[in-house]
């Protein structure tokens, strides 16, 4: 199993820049952010954009993996973005990742002063923009007919160093979302919502994961290279309280099939304020004794 971490824009450079080399110092397989243009309790804090951000990262490491997690429609079109995506994977020589996700209302949506989506129209545009999005990185050159994102004659040359295109992470947690994925991603993110009061978050995760499996299925595509990832941080579960509790959440996330697991990197004064000791034994012990887990 992987072990990567979100590094959050919400430091100036010289300070951010020490986490993302750290992070790759402690061995983390990818280190991931978000793209929003402010979030939740950082709304009036220091919040950094995350291409400039991404580029300087991928200069200043050498080997992790990098990327959004999740990137979205609120504010953006798959054009601009796949060009600015193309460019990274070039910059950090294919170490891009590609996170997707549907968004939600909130600052991000509502910044233009535009009508809020329906939950409807929020599906079908991020369905829309996903597969856009993923054609525009394997082509050189594309012409799209689409009701939302359409494309006339553009030219995504030279392309990604990732061929056919960098790997596509598609969020989901309802069933339409988790079919959308299976059928068109490298993998799935989840972050344990969608909690039912008869249901605790280990059980919703599960049902999601099985209903993964079934879609795969009905998609002809198997699972072996199809990878899964859980992002901490979201749900009633605490895995971070101690390392013995980390080991046990991870070896049972193991067990329902994940592939990597994503935590946050410390970030004092604020929902991700974990103590740093802790963070760098998980770092650096947390996957031998997963390994060990039974």
């Amino acid at each position: 199993m992987k072990l990567s971490t979100v590094v959050l824009p919400s430091e100036r450079w010289p300070e951010n820049r020490a986490k993302w080399r750290r992070a790759e110092e402690l061995g983390f397989h990818a280190a991931y952010t978000y793209d929003h243009l402010s979030w939740r309790t950082f709304r009036d804090k220091t919040w950094m954009a995350m291409v400039p951000l991404l580029a300087a990262v991928s200069e200043a490491t050498t080997t992790i993996r990098l990327g959004p997690l999740v990137t979205s429609p609120n504010f953006r079109h798959p054009l601009v973005l796949a060009k600015e995506l193309i460019t990274l994977d070039d910059v950090s020589n294919g170490r891009l990742t590609v996170g997707v996700g549907a968004g939600g209302q909130g600052f991000d949506a509502e910044v233009f002063g535009a009508e809020p989506w329906t939950i409807r129209e929020r599906h079908e545009r991020f369905v829309e923009f996903t597969t856009v999005l993923a054609t525009l990185l394997a082509e050189e050159a594309s012409t799209i007919d689409a009701a939302f994102y359409p494309v006339v004659d553009s030219r995504q040359l030279p392309g990604p160093v990732q061929r056919p295109r960098p790997p596509l992470i598609v969020s989901g947690l309802g069933p339409k979302s988790i079919s959308f994925a299976a059928r068109i991603g490298d993998g799935w993110v989840c972050v344990g919502g969608l909690v039912r009061t008869d249901l605790t978050t280990d059980q919703v995760v599960g049902e999601q994961s099985k209903r993964l499996d079934d879609e795969l299925r009905s998609a002809n595509r198997g699972g072996d290279n199809f990878e899964r990832l859980y992002l901490d941080g979201f749900s009633d579960v605490s895995p971070l309280a101690s390392f013995e509790s980390f080991v046990d959440w991870a070896g049972r996330y193991r067990a329902l099939g994940f592939t990597e697991l994503v935590i946050h990197y410390p970030v004092a004064d604020s929902p991700f304020d974990l103590d740093p000791s802790l963070f760098e034994r998980i770092a650096t012990e947390g996957r031998e004794a997963v390994a060990a887990w039974h």
